[in-house]
This record gives structure tokens, sequence and C-alpha cells, in this order.
């Protein structure tokens, strides 16, 4: 499979693959009557006048839009993230991130004064943070598997020192008609010429 390079494309992607699981268990906590009210028909009450219209089709409609949407933007964020501090600890840092995105973004969504349907229940709550839990960990495993090696590759900490790591593409090795020089070896032994 060829990995996604483009952290923007790559972000999209992760954040729809946390949308499925965010949906996924939003879903089951509503069949089972854990929660109230569903993550969409949470997110629909921002933009209509009543419960009742976000209860009807078009209501879901727009609540899942928005929840793509905000997915997509967590998922840039995911990429940036791990972009920026690496692969490693992915549990963590996606439990991490899914919780941080997740009361921020229903804390918006509850806060307005203009959303009929916010749920005012701790069940409610508590359902929307398992929610962004999984959102966190399918987004940030998603990323780190399908992302190209080489976004994750590690900048030098100074321009004016020779790196003590080698980059992917250093890893990999020469193609051919490539000359490999050694960033780490000035002398250039152990280098191959192909």
């Amino acid at each position: 499979m060829r990995k996604i390079n483009d952290r923007i494309y790559l972000g999209m992607i992760s954040g729809t693959a946390g949308f499925v699981a965010l949906t996924l268990i939003d879903v089951i906590s509503s069949s089972m009557k854990i929660s109230q009210r569903s993550y969409r028909t949470t997110a629909a009450g921002v933009w209509v006048a009543s419960r009742r219209q976000a209860e009807k089709w078009p209501g879901q409609i727009l609540g899942v839009m928005m929840n793509i949407g905000l997915s997509m933007i967590g998922g840039v964020a995911v990429v940036k993230m791990l972009t920026t501090f690496g692969r490693d600890k992915l549990v963590p840092k996606g439990l991490f991130f899914g919780a941080t995105f997740g009361s921020i973004i229903t804390a918006m969504l509850s806060g307005l004064s203009s959303n009929k349907v916010k749920p005012k229940d701790a069940w409610s709550n508590l359902s929307f943070m398992v929610s962004h839990f999984a959102f966190g960990l399918a987004t940030i495993f998603t990323a780190a598997k399908i992302g190209d090696d080489t976004l994750f590759d590690t900048p030098p900490q100074n321009d004016y020192l020779k790196p003590t790591k080698q980059t992917t593409e250093q890893l990999k090795g020469p193609k051919s008609d490539d000359i490999l020089y050694s960033d780490i070896n000035p002398n250039l032994e152990g280098t191959t010429i192909m």
C-alpha cells in the first residue's frame, strides 16, 4: 500500500477514521439508552431551532456533516502533533488528544446559547468522552500507520552540527545511479557508490 505524504490529506483521512469510531461508540451508547442524545443531534442543535428539527433526517445530516468537518480538523491537528513530537507512545497521545479535543468541542457545542439540544446529564457527557477517546485512538493510529515515514523524520536540532541520526531515505539505502554520502562519517568510509 502506498503511504500518504501530504499532511493535510493524511489529517483528513485520519480524522474520517476517527469520526467512524466516534459515531460507532455514540450509536451504541444511544441505542443502549446510556446517552440521552446522540452527538450528531447535539451538533445539529447549534443550527436548528428545536430538538424536533435536530432529530429529523435533515438535522441528522447536518449533525453528521459538522462532525465530519470537526473530525477532519482534529485529524490535521493529530498529524501536526505526530510530525512534531514523533510516533512513539500512540495510546497515551491518542487518549490525551481525544480527551482534550473532545472536551473543547463538547464545551463549545453545549456552551452556545443557541443550542437547543445540549445534554445536561452526566451519562450523556461521559458517553461523549468515551466516544472522543475512541476518536483520538482511531485518528492517531490511522495517521501513524498510513502516513509516509518521511513525514515523521526528526529535523536537526542545530543546522551547524552534523546529525547523529540518519533520515529515512539514508536508512533505505541508495537507488541506482545514486551516491550515498554519509553525514555521520565525513571521510565517506563505508559508503556505497552505485
